[in-house]
């Protein structure tokens, strides 16, 4: 699980976990999981990222 929150670099906060792609990652806050657009994007890739390197 990531430690801090892909948008804004914060610590994840435990009312803000979700799961992706089976592995359970985190947001600073709960109004992240209704953004979308490119900050969408953004924490994709690196919720990818972070998944190949301990699955890939």
């Amino acid at each position: 699980m990531n430690t801090h929150c892909p948008w804004s670099g914060d610590t994840i906060s435990a009312d803000s976990l979700t799961l992706y792609k089976g592995q359970v990652v985190g947001f600073c806050n709960p109004a992240n999981f209704f953004s979308g657009g490119d900050k969408f994007d953004k924490a994709t890739r690196l919720f990818d990222d972070a998944l190949g390197a301990t699955h890939g």
